[in-house]
């Protein structure tokens, strides 16, 4: 198997509806994502796919989470817009629209700073 990974980064603030302590306040994070995609084999040029391909594709799904209150955005309009829940949303937005045949997302794991983070990946990857 090879494994390639990305990083990428956005801002936005949240607030965990029914949480006791100071994430129940408005807050804010700058987010960091990382996404590894993952393959069996090569394609002709010896690569999983090009980084700009899935650099592209990871910005396309988080730019609809940057400089946003996460809360009036959906799915998080519903659902708390905790690392783990950003982590499992940025993971299936990627995993309908990776389009390379072959390659398919293994993880994505959500930084809310640097000491603490959530992945989401799927049983068997």
């Amino acid at each position: 198997m090879y494994e390639l990974t990305i990083t990428a980064n956005f801002s936005s603030a949240h607030c965990i509806r029914g949480y006791e302590g100071a994430c129940e306040n408005l807050h804010g994070h700058n987010w960091k994502v990382e996404v590894t995609v993952r393959a069996k084999g090569l394609d002709k040029l010896g690569m999983v796919m090009d980084f700009k391909a899935i650099k592209a594709r990871t910005r396309d799904v988080i730019d609809r989470l940057d400089h946003k209150y996460l809360n009036e955005v959906a799915p998080f309009d519903d659902v708390n817009a905790t690392a783990e829940n950003i982590a499992r949303y940025i993971f299936e937005e990627l995993a309908a629209s990776i389009g390379v045949s072959g390659v398919s997302v293994a993880r994505v794991k959500v930084w809310e700073s640097d000491t603490a983070a959530a992945a989401y990946y799927e049983e068997g990857n």
